[in-house]
């Protein structure tokens, strides 16, 4: 996946969710509406959270050192986790505890005209958002769907923003039923609906954002389709018979270290397996350029293990 596609789309986000959470703001401020200010809080966490993704993504360009040999690619990881956290405690639980504090003591809205205007406009802003996101991710999703794209995807940036706007759609959309069955019916009961249900949307979006950068800071392996890819390269080279063992890790969304024990014939000379090592590892960077650190043991054959 291009990085760089990853930071055109968390750029194209920022710049709507800023706008967009003004907006809100104002339009809170003249109707009182509480999905309003569920919304608006709502962008406020989307903005900070691709602010931090930017800092995440430039900090991770620090080159290797003694302390972190293997560089500091997780610590985009590390901020897509964080960008989680503050997806789920200021967007959702303070959307919750807005729609649950109006639904006790709900309020008419006033001037609701600005309130539908508000969100008629964010919605067309976050479509724009989504589309450029969209847009970057079909160009690195092949044959996958979207849901698999995001499953798999070892880059936190895309899925994220994907999510993000795809949430920030869906809850514009409660935000403007809660407003409107408030106006239609004068119970302002379903405006506090209409912040409950954008709360519900993000800590499940949250959740499930938190679930997938545990599992890239712990370490993922190389995607299937790679691994096959790098077993293939090893075994076409020369001196190797079979590879014996191999395993992968992302040490960054753009890095991964091959650790493989391989089999060669018993009369090769040191020279030879040098030689032999050096090609391997060429063609293994050949046919998978992410494998950055690469470490081949060689070893007799002694059948299957």
């Amino acid at each position: 996946m291009s990085t760089e596609g990853g930071k055109k789309a968390v750029i194209a986000a920022l710049m709507a969710n800023i706008g967009i959470a003004i907006s809100k703001f104002i339009a809170f401020f003249f109707t009182g509406s509480s999905s309003m200010l569920s919304e608006a809080i709502h962008s406020v966490a989307d903005s900070s959270n691709q602010v931090l993704l930017l800092i995440g993504n430039k900090r991770s360009l620090k080159p290797a050192d003694e302390k972190h040999p293997f560089g500091y690619g997780r610590r985009r990881f590390v901020y897509g986790f964080v960008v989680a956290v503050v997806l789920f405690l200021v967007g959702g639980l303070f959307s919750l505890y807005e729609g649950l504090h109006k639904w006790q003591h709900p309020e008419a809205l006033s001037d609701w005209w600005i309130a539908v205007l508000v969100l008629a406009v964010a919605i067309v802003l976050e479509t724009f958002s989504f589309r450029t996101a969209l847009r970057e991710t079909n160009k690195s999703r092949g044959n996958k769907s979207l849901a698999r794209f995001v499953k798999d995807s070892r880059q936190p940036e895309l899925p994220v923003i994907l999510l993000e706007d795809a949430g920030a759609l869906c809850g514009l959309v409660f935000a403007l039923i809660g407003v409107g069955m408030a106006v239609i019916t004068g119970d302002g009961r379903w405006d506090a609906v209409g912040a409950m249900a954008v709360g519900t949307l993000l800590v499940v979006i949250a959740v499930f954002l938190a679930m997938e950068m545990a599992t890239m800071l712990v370490g993922e392996s190389a995607l299937p389709e790679e691994v096959e890819a790098i077993r293939a390269a090893l075994e076409a080279a020369p001196l190797i018979e079979r590879v014996i063992h191999l395993r992968t890790m992302h040490v960054g969304p753009d890095e991964l270290l091959v650790g493989a024990k391989v089999a060669i014939r018993g009369s090769e000379t040191a020279a030879g397996i040098a030689a032999g090592i050096d090609g391997a590892e060429r063609a293994l960077r050949a046919a998978v350029p992410t494998a950055r650190y690469i470490f081949i043991e060689p070893d007799m054959d002694r059948g299957p293990s």
